[in-house]
């Protein structure tokens, strides 16, 4: 069996560790986000998981005229569930390809930036085809937020790097 094919024996390593990073790099992300838009931009922190929960809930839970963005606590929750649900998407496929590139160290932690660029690309540039409302958050917080993102999820990732290593050398 190739190398790059998951069998049944270690798909439960790459997808617990993939929820694990997932999870870390989805906080860190929506900490991020939501601070820098209430601090830098003088914008409800409750802002981004509206924009979030738009996807789908549809775009009358935006923020705006008779929307204050915060005051249903349904509209956030569902905001983290999808976000968590795509961070962890998202680190499976970082994970997988990762791996199969046998990356870590240094490499590993510049693909993960370069991972974190590349989702805010498709989400803010082709994504608002379909979402149309995520093209207002085309801005310096929202590339930074994708950015550390990326690296926190690299960084996530490594543990698990580290330890194959240190066990092929002894």
């Amino acid at each position: 069996m190739s190398d790059n094919i998951l069998s049944s024996e270690n798909v439960a390593p790459v997808l617990g560790s993939a929820i694990k990073a997932g999870l870390i790099a989805g906080a860190v992300f929506m900490a991020l986000e939501m601070v820098l838009v209430w601090l830098a931009m003088g914008m409800n922190p409750f802002a981004p998981p509206h924009m979030i929960a738009a996807i789908v809930m549809g775009p009358e839970v935006l923020p705006g005229p008779g929307v204050e963005p915060g005051s249903d606590p349904v509209v956030i929750v569902v905001g983290m569930l999808v976000h968590f649900i795509l961070s962890v998407a998202l680190a499976f496929v970082f994970r997988l390809i990762a791996g199969a590139l046998k990356l870590n160290g240094t490499m590993l932690l510049a693909a993960g930036v370069v991972f974190g660029l590349l989702i805010y690309a498709i989400h803010f540039y082709g994504m608002t085809a379909v979402f149309p409302w995520f093209a207002m958050a085309r801005n310096w917080i929202s590339i930074l937020a994708h950015a550390v993102f990326g690296l926190a999820l690299a960084y996530a990732l490594m543990p698990q790097t580290s330890v194959t290593i240190v066990e092929k050398r002894v």
